[in-house]
């Protein structure tokens, strides 16, 4: 079978999209959440939709199946916030192998499902590492601009270990994204490095920021193309965007990573903006148009969907990828 740098110089591949959105159509209740395992735990777990690997994990398969069955080569694994660091607020430190092991294992078999139906089209399953709720080189509190919740250390310490686990898991590549903040993608893609050292393997790495708003910028204020310069010391599958905006404003700032990198490039923008009850209008029809606009000017090699996108986005954009040849890469 052919590796995903191979397959990636031969056609656009496609990312599946959201999970949450997807997950919050079961309507789960926190009984559902604790499921037996987390029966009588201390704290509301409501919302933690990475525990649902352990407590809900046909659920899980579910969501990983409508998505390969859209037309998906690659699933994100359900760990977004599957650090020590995040799952603190659970109290759920002790847990965070177990989560990453199993959402790993969880989406790896559907994966593998899916490439033995279809050979002529493996599945790839990447290991989902989230930005943490803490960020590196910003301060928490406006009174103390030097303060800074969290360490360059600790979140290397917390990254390692959840890239371990997911390796462990069965990923087949590694995805940090949603980055607002390059000090913690750097610290991530530090104790990636460290992992393939140790273990003597190659990992392919998909890199994503975010920008937060019409400045286009990070959170941290890097433009798209500072963001990449800072991070293409690193070998890379890919480097894009997601989430924050949709695919419309998303050009010009793909654009600018596009013309500068010799990396592969991902985009997986929002369906759209939230509308005033945090939900997402954009159809798939709307948001496949706006893809074919990164495709007929060759901006990117995966594309996929975040925020508020379902199956039938991710069908109608696999649709239009089908039709295209991907970024000419180095």
């Amino acid at each position: 079978m052919k590796n995903i740098t191979e397959i990636l110089k031969e056609r656009v591949l496609v990312l599946d999209g959201a999970m949450g959105t997807m997950l919050q159509a079961y309507k789960f209740t926190e009984e559902d959440f604790r499921g037996e395992e987390f029966k009588n735990w201390q704290l509301s777990v409501k919302g933690n939709n990475d525990m649902l690997s352990i407590t809900q994990p046909e659920a899980i398969k579910e969501v990983h199946r409508k998505y390969f069955a859209a037309g998906a080569d690659i699933v994100e694994t359900n760990t977004f916030s599957s650090t020590t660091i995040a799952m603190a607020d659970y109290d759920m430190e002790d847990y965070v192998y177990q989560l990453n092991f199993e959402s790993a294992k969880i989406a790896k078999e559907v994966a593998d499902e899916f490439t033995k139906a279809n050979p002529d089209k493996p599945r790839f399953v990447a290991g989902s590492i989230g930005p943490t709720n803490k960020t590196g080189s910003m301060s928490p509190d406006v009174n103390d601009p030097g303060y800074r919740a969290i360490t360059f250390d600790e979140l290397r310490i917390a990254y390692k270990q959840q890239a371990e686990a997911l390796l462990d898991g069965g990923s087949d590549l590694l995805l940090v994204e949603t980055v607002f903040d390059t000090l913690n993608a750097k610290a991530a893609l530090f104790a990636i490095e460290e992992v393939k050292d140790e273990r003597g393997i190659e990992i392919p790495v998909m890199l994503s920021g975010t920008i937060t708003d019409a400045s286009g910028r990070t959170l941290s204020g890097q433009t798209a193309e500072a963001f990449l310069i800072s991070v293409s010391h690193v070998p890379l599958l890919t480097v894009g965007l997601n989430c924050a905006l949709g695919a419309n404003e998303l050009v010009p700032h793909l654009e600018a990573i596009s013309n500068n990198t010799e990396f592969g490039v991902s985009a997986h923008p929002n369906a759209g903006l939230p509308n005033a009850f945090g939900e997402y209008d954009e159809t798939p029809e709307e948001m496949a148009v706006q893809i074919k606009e990164y495709l007929d000017k060759s901006l990117v090699n995966i594309v996929g969907g975040c925020c508020g996108t379902t199956p039938e986005h991710i069908k109608a954009i696999a649709d239009i990828a089908s039709t295209y040849k991907p970024r000419k890469m180095a």
